[in-house]
């Protein structure tokens, strides 16, 4: 069984939001032109994923799948005779609960940083429907962490992920200003370059070995009546 630090580090290295799934890719190719919206929206995608993932788990676990409403009423669980299953809604809630906390984020931003909220756009409402969100959820959901200390984990460590390759490529972005580029891969074209680059760069991580190795080496055990020794 993997550790919260196991999940933690491989949320933000061998299983990088952008770089192993390329989940929301819209906003990071749109907003990382200049290092500072990078850092202000990747910091928003951090505070939104460890906020909604630990609240969609106690959703999931607690309202949603088969079984899960035993703690109201016996007869609710697994084993109950009327079991009921709302995992059929669990689409439904995580989008509501992304958007509410999204809502929240753009309110905060827009009165203590307006500069920033001006520089972010229309992206900072699209948080809502950025994949790597809902992703966070919906891996959550499939993997099926066993403490809500795992769930927060995997949050935040996809969150510092999808942080680090949007100023990461926003500082590129910014000196390949001055470089002496093709015209026809200017702008988005280079930037796709770099960012299979680094995807590719990202993938030595999946080489970390997690975890302790509880792998015991074979012992064999001889029955002294029955050995010989050499002559």
């Amino acid at each position: 069984m993997e550790s919260t630090f196991d999940i933690f580090i491989k949320a933000i290295f061998s299983e990088n939001m952008i770089f192993a799934y390329f989940l929301g890719m819209c906003s990071y190719l749109a907003v990382s032109k200049t290092v500072k919206t990078a850092v202000g929206l990747g910091a928003a995608v951090i505070f939104v994923l460890v906020v909604t993932v630990p609240v969609n788990y106690l959703l999931e676990n607690y309202l949603l799948k088969e079984g899960a409403l035993e703690w109201l009423n016996p007869e609710w669980g697994v084993n109950g005779s009327s079991t009921i299953d709302l995992s059929f809604l669990s689409f439904i809630m995580f989008i509501a609960v992304v958007a509410s906390i999204v809502q929240l984020v753009e309110m905060l931003v827009e009165k203590f940083a307006p500069a920033l909220y001006g520089a972010l756009g229309i992206f900072l409402p699209l948080i809502a429907v950025n994949c790597s969100i809902l992703g966070g959820a919906l891996f959550m959901q499939d993997r099926q962490y066993s403490t809500i200390l795992d769930a927060t984990a995997f949050s935040l460590g996809s969150g510092i992920g999808w942080f680090i390759a949007i100023v990461a490529i926003a500082a590129i972005r910014e000196k390949i200003r001055y470089s002496n580029v093709p015209g026809p891969l200017r702008g988005l074209g280079i930037t796709f370059i770099i960012t299979g680059l680094m995807g590719i760069a990202f993938m030595s991580f999946s080489g970390i070995k997690y975890g302790k190795d509880e792998v015991k080496a074979d012992t064999v055990q001889v029955d002294p009546a029955t050995s010989t020794n050499p002559q």
